[in-house]
């Protein structure tokens, strides 16, 4: 009797305003590097550890997800944090996909190297550690993170876990905030997002006005 594989899942949280061939890039790397069965993009309503709103409002960058992995079997989205009140907690993402697919499943959320320091602060953040695999992202080219201040704060057992998942990533130089700038600016980013993503950008004619974009 065959044994069913316990499923992979990625859960790809963020912003993604807009989405871009970064994100893209990483989540196709991460999704190969821990042979993953999906990878769902998660739009956040608003990220509790950035100050600042989203530019694009929330079906918007819904839409452009959607537009982005057209064609892509294994990417998935969802819009569980959209619907849910302010502010977005991952716990309470990873909590949810825990009862859909199961204890045996194995759930990783992806998170960039930038976002360490501030983990002892995350809402939740040790039952987090328990409910799900975070896989540290970073740069390829780049020094790993330190991960040894986070010992007094979750044990070195933890840690070892936060070590053992940590992915370097292909070395994509681009951001959302510089392809806002661009097109605030008047310039072109055909070369930084989906052609599906940049035509819905520019009907819509999102992040035009640079003095709205004060957001990371």
């Amino acid at each position: 009797m065959k044994v069913k594989k316990s499923p992979t899942i990625i859960l790809f949280g963020g912003s993604f305003d807009p989405i871009h061939n970064g994100h893209l890039a990483v989540a196709m790397f991460a999704g190969v590097h821990l042979n993953a069965d999906q990878i769902i993009f998660i739009p956040a309503r608003r990220n509790p550890h950035k100050k600042q709103a989203p530019i694009a409002d929330d079906v918007s960058r819904l839409t452009m997800i959607h537009l982005a992995i057209m064609g892509k079997g294994c990417f998935g989205v969802s819009d569980c944090e959209l619907t849910r009140p302010e502010p977005s907690y991952t716990i309470d993402t990873v909590e949810h996909y825990r009862r859909q697919y199961g204890p045996q499943a194995n759930l990783f959320w992806l998170i960039g190297a930038d976002m360490v320091a501030g983990l002892p602060y995350w809402h939740r953040v040790k039952e987090l550690l328990t409910v799900c695999r975070l896989c540290i992202m970073y740069r390829g080219g780049m020094d790993k993170p330190d991960l040894t201040p986070l010992v007094d704060h979750f044990g070195q057992t933890a840690v070892d876990r936060l070590k053992n998942d940590m992915l370097e990533t292909p070395l994509v130089d681009i951001s959302s905030t510089e392809i806002r700038a661009r097109i605030a600016a008047g310039q072109s980013v055909a070369d930084f997002v989906p052609p599906p993503v940049l035509r819905f950008i520019e009907q819509k004619r999102l992040y035009r006005d640079r003095a709205a974009d004060t957001s990371p």
